[in-house]
């Protein structure tokens, strides 16, 4: 049907990289409406609260350029995949659900380059 929107699905797992700053949000959307009396009128949109996180990361050359290939292969934030959280057990193989969330990436891709490291900034939005 012209029009209709799939369902994400993931094949892939984010690479484990130790982050040196981590921080998650949650959201609740929803939509309202201030009146000019000040009173305000709103719904929520969803059931249940979107997770976002931001990752940072000083890593080496080359897990730069395995994270760089991951996110160029996934189009930036137009493909899913699956984003353990740190403080879980990380499996490569997607296969385990404890701790996983299906995600994209939310921002473009950043780096600077110092000696010996790298710094990288991503920013994940789950999707399901």
């Amino acid at each position: 049907m012209p029009g209709s929107v799939t369902t994400s699905t993931a094949t892939t797992v984010l690479p484990l990289s130790l982050c040196t700053a981590f921080e998650e949000a949650r959201e609740f959307p929803g939509a309202g409406n201030e009146y000019r009396n000040g009173e305000f009128q709103g719904a929520a949109e969803a059931t249940t609260s979107r997770r976002r996180w931001r990752l940072s990361k000083r890593i080496t050359p080359t897990t730069l350029a395995t994270l760089r290939t991951f996110y160029f292969a996934r189009k930036g934030p137009h493909a899913a995949f699956y984003f353990y959280y740190p403080f879980s057990e990380h499996d490569p193989t997607g296969a385990s659900a404890t701790g996983r969330y299906l995600v994209r990436f939310d921002s473009e891709w950043q780096q600077e380059s110092f000696i010996a490291r790298m710094n990288t900034n991503l920013q994940l939005i789950e999707i399901a």
